[in-house]
């Protein structure tokens, strides 16, 4: 399953690069972008876990910039 979820707050290009770095590496995802310009983020990952696998995405993106809001 592929979605694209809107960020609030994400500061700099740098932190968008370590989310994506971050988010890679969680157990289903496939793929992952995440825009600083567009403050957007696209997930890529298995259907039956999405829901688990995006309350780690949540956690991970929190690490590296506290600020940072996934709107779903």
């Amino acid at each position: 399953m592929k979605k694209k979820f809107k960020l609030e707050d994400l500061d700099c290009a740098n932190c968008a690069a370590k989310m994506e770095e971050a988010i890679k590496k969680i157990g289903g995802v496939r793929d992952a972008n995440v825009s600083f310009l567009a403050q957007k983020m696209t997930i890529d990952a298995e259907d039956d876990k999405f829901e688990e696998i995006m309350k780690e995405v949540v956690r991970v993106c929190a690490r590296v910039e506290p600020d940072c809001k996934i709107l779903m």
